[in-house]
């Protein structure tokens, strides 16, 4: 885009309803917003990054195992069956994003959104290699020359090895790191590994690299719906201009009351910071990523002119109508709104939480024999056969034993099923009663299974006995 702020798109001779795209330089910023994205950076990604080489039990404690279908958190298991904590999962993350906008709007993609924290990086990386903002617009215009293609080689190389290194961690969530670093040294890697590494490296260095803002303006549905999630009490960043303005230049240490000017002095660096390219001088905009870079810029003004701070700040709505006194903004973020989004969270996060901290390491699938019904045996019993597919989602081997509830008279053929740590088991299981057991037809059962060393480890399944009519 534009050096400064970007005009708004108007239909040009041919009638194209389209602005033509223009690069954004968005200026280097220092102050306590960016040490918080900083430290959101650092956070985020040595989480991402550090999580695959986790060890536990001596296995990957993180680890989506696609091939086997189990999902490995340190020392859970989770199976296909468990569908549900991811459902919970997404409804505490989206009940969670409710509340942080209402209460501070876009904090989330100011701070945490991975095309937020990829951008930042690789921001951070043509900083070091070009420069910052006059510098690297001054190399964009500058003819083609040998500094300049080094420049720019290095660049996109340096881009490129980041995209790569993120991508092949990723892979390794759903891949062992193990398996996957001796699939690379000896250069053969499965055709899922290769595709989603160069798939994901691509789009990181598309996305992080030059689509930046125009992801945030045009691809995000968040942007789009974010207001609806706002109210007048919602603390956004505004400019305040009863402050600032009538806007204009000034020398230090003028008297610019007097000459009927504002605080503001018109010098354009919150729109030269600004990673989106708009002028929050205009008020809230949908493409404002609530980063707070513009008001580390106007601080850093304020400071220089000796002003109090503040002409570009954290505020709602309210408090620039004067609804609300501004020392009164903290006691406003508490209400309805907030209440019922942190109480439905809190209710969801318990009750999962419940849930999980009771779990049965055990799950067992009962299906009977379809061939046979039922058929007597040589000593006058009734026989119906089952095959029985326990499967052990606990860290360690058990031992299960088998019994028969419901039905008397009944027997089970297998009487104890040894299940390895983490794996499932089929055993064939023959269920023998007298024939005066029950009644003519379908006679409900149970299969009882239990951990020989913790009883608190047993599964109730529910059957059908058949009796020939």
């Amino acid at each position: 885009m534009s050096e400064t702020n970007p005009s708004p798109a108007t239909p040009n001779s041919g009638g194209s309803l389209y602005e033509k795209h223009r690069k954004i330089y968005a200026k280097a910023v220092s102050g306590l917003f960016a040490n918080w994205r900083w430290v959101m950076v650092f956070i985020t990604q040595a989480i991402f990054y550090g999580g695959p080489w986790l060890q536990w039990n001596g296995r990957q404690a993180i680890l989506l195992h696609l091939v086997e279908r189990k999902f490995y958190l340190f020392g859970l298991i989770f199976w296909p069956q468990d569908v549900i904590y991811l459902a919970i999962l997404l409804m505490v993350s989206a009940y969670g994003l409710f509340l942080v906008t209402a209460v501070a709007g876009r904090l989330f993609c100011g701070y945490a959104c991975p095309q937020t924290v990829y951008t930042e990086i690789f921001m951070w990386i043509e900083r070091m290699v070009e420069g910052d903002r006059n510098a690297r617009m001054k190399l964009d215009k500058a003819p083609m020359s040998g500094a300049k293609v080094g420049k720019k080689l290095t660049k996109h190389a340096l881009w490129i090895i980041l995209a790569l290194y993120t991508s092949f961690t990723f892979v390794g969530y759903f891949t062992p790191m193990n398996e996957l670093l001796g699939e690379l040294k000896t250069l053969h890697l499965g055709p899922w590994e290769t595709f989603w590494i160069f798939f994901y490296a691509g789009f990181a260095y598309l996305m992080a690299g030059f689509m930046r803002e125009q992801v945030c303006k045009y691809m995000c549905p968040y942007a789009r719906f974010q207001s609806v999630m706002f109210d007048p009490d919602t603390l956004i960043i505004t400019y305040d201009p009863e402050r600032g303005d009538p806007r204009g230049a000034r020398k230090k240490g003028e008297d610019y009351k007097a000459a009927g000017k504002g605080d503001c002095i018109d010098c354009g660096v919150c729109v030269q910071v600004c990673p989106t390219g708009i002028d929050i001088r205009n008020g809230l905009q949908y493409e404002c990523i609530g980063c707070a870079a513009c008001i580390d810029a106007c601080d850093g003004v304020m400071d220089k002119m000796e002003y109090p701070r503040g002409l570009i700040r954290y505020s709602t709505e309210n408090v620039m109508n004067k609804k609300v006194e501004r020392t009164g903004i903290i006691g406003h973020v508490i209400r309805p709104r907030i209440l019922i989004y942190s109480g439905i969270l809190t209710i969801i996060t318990v009750t999962a939480g419940w849930f999980l901290f009771h779990r049965i390491p055990l799950k067992v699938d009962v299906i009977r024999d379809r061939a046979t019904l039922a058929r007597e045996t040589d000593d006058g019993l009734i026989e119906n056969v089952y095959t029985l597919r326990v499967m052990n989602t606990d860290e360690k081997e058990h031992h299960y034993s088998v019994k028969i509830d419901g039905l008397d008279t009944a027997s089970v053929s297998t009487k104890e099923v040894v299940v390895p740590s983490a794996t499932t088991t089929e055993v064939t299981a023959e269920v023998h009663a007298s024939p005066d057991a029950g009644k003519k037809g379908s006679n409900p059962i149970h299969f009882v299974i239990q951990a020989e060393d913790n009883p608190n480890i047993q599964v109730k399944e529910k059957a059908a006995f058949m009796q020939p009519q």
